[in-house]
């Protein structure tokens, strides 16, 4: 392989090189895993009212009433998991009462419809201390309880008001179980749950595919959730323009050095990189990066390497960091094979994400 001048992290174009995320070897405490489950800069703002409803989708408008509803009903005092004595402390322990009615809620619904933004507005409308409110995908929650165990999870989540799963899998049988019983201790403890997952690929008009799949996986804690369907297109690509088409090396480099904060890393050394990083660390490691430049971007090779990939996309969109590239275009990235596959819904976000962030880096170019 032709080392580029991207590996190799010089360049005639400034004294100060760019940032090489090949170089970064974050190490991120569990602590940080904790204080860190709020949701992502992306989000940082977005209420209720700053959701855009689609005319055409009436579905959409009636997800913001209902979760504004859900959002008021948390307001009460948090039901606690320890018994209360009678009158003096005699007599026998009552049981803990816990508001009538679905306890969780699930969004329904393909990509780009607004699913993030709808639950951390959920997030930020629930009348509870942060530190009482904890948001985080899928893969952040199982990475938290392999970090800190899953009685001290337990623990440690307990005595929140509300847990907002953003990206639930329904493809690891495995983690789907461990989930399903850590979500089973917090109902039992008192914390309202709220989830959203994506329709798969092909299954789209399939009506409730997605939910009906949720529900079955999570087998007991099914009666606790109740399911709003959000239809509509992917807002990502909604009335913009198509993503720039990749840019040459030379633009790529001469940007990196450019722009500050910027990193510049050849894209199959990238690769090779995020096998010796573990995915939880993969936000620590974009830590005060500004933008993401990456030469010779090319297919990728095998499963596992994608499947980095898309933690990695999804780090990257959650902290708006744009993604500035040459090479291959985004959505030639993954094999047929791998977008029929199981793991296709993730590969499709992927994509979609990695679209909108290449748009964003096109004004790095257009500026020098």
């Amino acid at each position: 392989m032709p080392t580029s001048t991207a590996a190799s992290g010089t360049g005639p174009i400034a004294d100060a090189a760019p940032v090489s995320l090949c170089a970064r070897e974050p190490h991120v405490p569990a602590e940080r895993l904790v204080g860190e489950m709020v949701p992502p800069p992306r989000f940082d703002s977005v209420r209720f009212s700053t959701y855009i409803p689609d005319p055409n989708q009436p579905s959409q408008t009636e997800a913001v009433q209902v979760l504004e509803a859900f959002a008021g009903g948390l307001g009460a005092a948090h039901p606690t998991a320890t018994a209360k004595r009678s009158f003096l402390g005699f007599g026998r322990a009552k049981a803990p009462k816990t508001p009538a009615g679905p306890r969780g809620v699930y969004l329904d619904g393909g990509y780009g419809v607004g699913k993030t933004h709808l639950l951390a507005s959920l997030w930020h409308a629930t009348p509870a201390e942060p530190a009482l409110k904890a948001f985080g995908t899928f893969v952040e929650l199982t990475n938290l309880v392999g970090a800190l165990g899953f009685q001290k999870t337990v623990q440690t989540l307990s005595g929140h008001r509300l847990l907002c799963i953003d990206e639930f899998e329904l493809d690891d049988p495995g983690d789907t179980v461990l989930v399903s019983t850590l979500l089973g201790k917090l109902v039992d403890a008192g914390v309202a749950l709220a989830a959203t997952s994506n329709t798969l690929p092909g299954k789209l008009g399939e009506g409730r595919f997605a939910a009906a799949d949720f529900l079955r996986e999570i087998q007991g804690l099914s009666a606790h959730f109740r399911s709003l369907r959000i239809d509509g297109e992917d807002y990502r690509h909604r009335g913009l323009p198509e993503a720039p088409a990749p840019f040459s090396d030379e633009q790529v480099t001469k940007s990196a050095y450019a722009t500050p904060g910027a990193s510049l890393d050849d894209f199959p050394h990238l690769l090779e990189h995020l096998a010796r990083v573990h995915p939880s660390r993969y936000g620590a490691l974009t830590d005060g990066i500004r933008a993401v430049c990456l030469t010779d971007v090319q297919p990728i090779p095998d499963q596992s390497t994608a499947l980095r990939l898309v933690v990695l996309a999804d780090r990257l969109y959650d902290r708006e960091v744009p993604v500035l590239a040459s090479g291959l275009p985004f959505d030639r990235l993954f094999s047929e094979e791998m977008l029929n596959g199981g793991y296709r819904k993730k590969y499709f976000r992927a994509i979609s994400r990695l679209t909108a962030l290449a748009r964003d880096a096109k004004g790095l170019v257009d500026a020098d």
